[in-house]
Parts: C-alpha cells; sequence; structure tokens
C-alpha cells in the first residue's frame, strides 16, 4: 500500500450512518433490555465505589486535606462538560463502543482504534482496581467477626512481606464474570439491589456523621494549596470513572435517544452532591492526617467510638464495589464486542450466545485478564494508570462532538450538547490539566500501552478492517 493509502485508511472515518444502522439492527444483536431508570443506576453503580470508600482517604491524607471537597468540584466540572459531550453521541450513535465507535466517526480508523485500547485502561484496569479494593474492605468485615485471613492470600505480591496472591479479588472477579455470562437482564437487577444497598449506607454515613463533625478539623482546609487540590483532583478522578460505561451499553437500550442522556448526566449529578457531602463529614471528623487510606470512612467512625457502624460502613462498601466492578466489566466487554465487529480484532470477539445474548468470549476474557490483574497489583498503581487513561478518551469526545458539528452538522442530534464550542474546550482543558497533575511514572506506562496497542493495530488491525475492505469491493465493483 503506498504512503498515500496508508494515510487515506489510518484517517478514513467510518460513516455515522453505518453505525447508525449498525444500533438500528436487533436481529440476533444483543437484548435491549434497560430504560432510563436501569441506566441511571448502571451509573450510579459503577460511580459510587472505589472512589468514596477508598480514594477519598488517599486524596484528603496525601494531598488535598478537607480541600478534597474542591478536588470533588473541580473532577466533577471536568466530568460534567464532558459527560455533555458523551450524552450528544450517545443519543446520535447508540451503538456499543462508546469513546470508540465516537472517535471512529469523527477523527478516523487510528484515532478509534487507540482509544479504544485506551478504554482497556479505563475499563479492565480500573476493575481491577476496584477489586482490590473489594478484598481490602472484606478482610476488615471478617477482621471484625473473628475471621483472619493470611496476609498471603490477601495481598498482591510485594505490597507488604509474605504476600503470593490477592485470592478474594480474584474469586469477586470470577463471580461477576458469571453473572455478566448469563445476561443484561439479570445484571442489571443484580446492579439495582446493590446499589440500594449502598445508597443507605452514604446515606447513614452523611446524616450521622454530621453530628460528630469538628469544625476544627477543617484547618487548615489547604495544608498543600492549589497544587494539592489539584493533586487531590487528579487522584480521585477515579471516582468518577462509570458515567461514560453507561453508554457502551447503548445496544441493550429500549429508548436510547431518550434514556441514554438521562442516565449519563443524572448519575453524574447524584454521585458528585453525594462525593462532596461524604468529603465534607469524613475531614471534619477526623483530622486528614489521620484518615486510614485503606478503609476512611470505617476507620473514621471507629476513631470516633462507633465500631457497629464502622461494620455496616464495610458491608456498604463492598456492596458498593461490587456493583463498580460489574458495570466495568460490562464496558469493556462491550467496547471488545464493537472493536471486533468493525474487523480490529479477530471475529469471536463479537460473537453472541445464543441463549443468552451476550458477547460471551470478550466477557470471559476480560474476566480472566481482571482477576490476574487484581490478583498480582496493588491498588494505586492500577488506579492511575486507570485514570490517565479515562481522561484521554474524555479529551477525544470532547474533541469530537465539536467536530462532528462541523463535518456533519444537519446530523439528527436528539440531545445536543450546549454551548459548543465552549463546553468541549472547557473539558478538553480540565482534562489535560489533570492529567498533568499525575505521576510521570503514569505517564511513561500509559505510552508504553499506547506502543502495544498501535503494534497490535498495524499487525492485525489494518489488515482486517471492515471499513477498508468494503472501500476495495466497491473500488473492484465499479471497475477501478
Amino acid at each position: 500500500m503506498s504512503d498515500t493509502g496508508l494515510r487515506s485508511q489510518l484517517f478514513r472515518r467510518k460513516p455515522a450512518a453505518a453505525l447508525m444502522a449498525e444500533a438500528e439492527s436487533r436481529s440476533g444483536g444483543l437484548k435491549r433490555a434497560l430504560g432510563a431508570l436501569d441506566l441511571t443506576l448502571l451509573g450510579i453503580g459503577a460511580i459510587v465505589g472505589a472512589g468514596i470508600f477508598v480514594l477519598t482517604g488517599v486524596a484528603a491524607a496525601r494531598y488535598a486535606g478537607p480541600a478534597i471537597v474542591l478536588s470533588f468540584v473541580v473532577s466533577g466540572f471536568a466530568c460534567a462538560m464532558a459527560a455533555l459531550c458523551y450524552a450528544e453521541f450517545a443519543a446520535m450513535i447508540p451503538v456499543a463502543g462508546s469513546a470508540y465507535s465516537y472517535s471512529y466517526a469523527t477523527m478516523g480508523e487510528l484515532v478509534g482504534w487507540i482509544i479504544g485500547w485506551d478504554l482497556v485502561l479505563e475499563y479492565a484496569v480500573g476493575a481491577a482496581a476496584v477489586a482490590v479494593g473489594w478484598s481490602g474492605y472484606l478482610t476488615v468485615i471478617l477482621h471484625g467477626i473473628g475471621i483472619h485471613l493470611p496476609v498471603a492470600i490477601t495481598n498482591a505480591p510485594g505490597s507488604v512481606p509474605g504476600a503470593i496472591i490477592n485470592l478474594p479479588a480474584l474469586l469477586i472477579v470470577m463471580l461477576i464474570t458469571y453473572v455478566l455470562y448469563i445476561g443484561i437482564s439479570e445484571s442489571a437487577r443484580l446492579n439495582s439491589v446493590i446499589v440500594g444497598i449502598k445508597l443507605v449506607v452514604i446515606a447513614a454515613v452523611i446524616v450521622i456523621g454530621a453530628f460528630f463533625i469538628r469544625p476544627a478539623n477543617w484547618s487548615p482546609f489547604a495544608p498543600m494549596g492549589w497544587s494539592g487540590v489539584m493533586k487531590g483532583a487528579a487522584v480521585i478522578f477515579f471516582a468518577y470513572i462509570g458515567f461514560d460505561a453507561v453508554s457502551t451499553a447503548a445496544e441493550e437500550v429500549v429508548d436510547p435517544n431518550r434514556d441514554l442522556p438521562l442516565g449519563i448526566l443524572g448519575s453524574l449529578f447524584v454521585c458528585t452532591l453525594l462525593y462532596i457531602l461524604v468529603a465534607g463529614v469524613l475531614t471534619g471528623m477526623v483530622p486528614a492526617h489521620l484518615i486510614d487510606v485503606n478503609a476512611p470512612l470505617a476507620s473514621a467512625f471507629v476513631l470516633r467510638g462507633m465500631q457497629a457502624l464502622s461494620g455496616f460502613i464495610s458491608l456498604g462498601a463492598v456492596a458498593g464495589l461490587t456493583s463498580v466492578l460489574l458495570v466495568l466489566m460490562l464496558g469493556q466487554s462491550r467496547v471488545f464486542f464493537a472493536v471486533s465487529r468493525d474487523g480490529l480484532l479477530p471475529p469471536a470477539f463479537s460473537r453472541i450466545h445464543p441463549k443468552y445474548r451476550t458477547p460471551y468470549i470478550p466477557t470471559t476474557l476480560t474476566g480472566f485478564a481482571v482477576g490476574i490483574t487484581a490478583a498480582l497489583l496493588p491498588i494505586q498503581e492500577i488506579a492511575e494508570l486507570t485514570n490517565i487513561g479515562t481522561l484521554f478518551a474524555f479529551v477525544l469526545v470532547c474533541l469530537g462532538v465539536w467536530i462532528l458539528r462541523r463535518v456533519e452538522p444537519d446530523m439528527k442530534r436528539p440531545f445536543r450538547t450546549p454551548l459548543v464550542p465552549l463546553v468541549p474546550i472547557l473539558g478538553v482543558v480540565f482534562c489535560v490539566y489533570l492529567m498533568a497533575s499525575l505521576p510521570v511514572v503514569t505517564w511513561i506506562r500509559f505510552f508504553v500501552w499506547l506502543v502495544i496497542g498501535l503494534v497490535i493495530y498495524f499487525s492485525y488491525g489494518r489488515f482486517h478492517s471492515k471499513v477498508q475492505h468494503d472501500v476495495v469491493d466497491q473500488a473492484a465493483a465499479s471497475g477501478r
């Protein structure tokens, strides 16, 4: 292939009309069973988890102090800009694949592949971090009832002396994989029950904890200044991952044009409010330097003499992290499904189970990869890598909305992002700023990950691209 031909393929867009044709074709596809409430609960299920139960303590104790509430505002604002852009895309192009499909339609095949590969960082690697947090809270609960699991089987190698494998993290991933394998309806029902439990727990934390706030604990408010606030925002950005996962279930929604924007924006609003309230209560109950970064909410109530409520919180944390794990793994399998359907990954990734109508092969492979990662790596390194992948995805989605407004201005848009190009530009600026706040080693790992993805694309994906094959076939049919 000539250099001109290669460039043409790399930046050839998949027409939005083709994406919509895929979304409208239901025969033999994914099962449409989700409504607006299901999507909102999926969003809350994915968002409220590791961020509020684990990483809030990390950011407050190490970076922001009581100003963690401002960190949540900054991260929430960046997410709001991205969420408005996601909502336009999701309603306009309701297909599995999320940011991958949107980027393919606006910026071309290579960019689409890069973002699809990047989403593995967000969903699969993020799920591994959540599984590690789940294991930590389960260990706390078992310890409280007199069951002491050996360090060797509850921690990743190198995290503590004598650690061999994080077995609880591996087991919960295997259980969630089974639930996702057998159907989307079953997964949504389980998620709804779990979300109900953790919302009750969070409400108890806010209401009861408010009576134990000591205003003196809020001073100094920002011990590391604005840089500490921004570093805290970059860390707890992980807490907001999930609203975009709602869009990956687009082909399983009954009325995607209406319900997807409601699910994306509604879940983000509810969770941002909860985060700010919980962060204020936590730092008001306990001085920032005394917060236990492994179980911040539970330990705060222990320090104030409420051991029984601490156990209740830990139970809610386990439930919360379970739903996050479920939605992130759901999102990852659907991204693999969409990329494979375009020919950039082997056909096996887009096979639908004849009985359960789920993409069972990517679901199984995702479960295996997430389980091994959770069993062998510590949470903080996984979380930082997830953050940079998510932020990069948000940047491309924001740019994509602006580009498509110019390229296809007459395309039907059931939901329109307001104030374009201001909102997309603000989304890009804030997300890039948060990316710059992450450690250099995280950037190095991110670029290594992208290089691996490019190797896969240039050795397999570009030769099997269905869009490229369609172009070749059309040229042959016309005699050119």
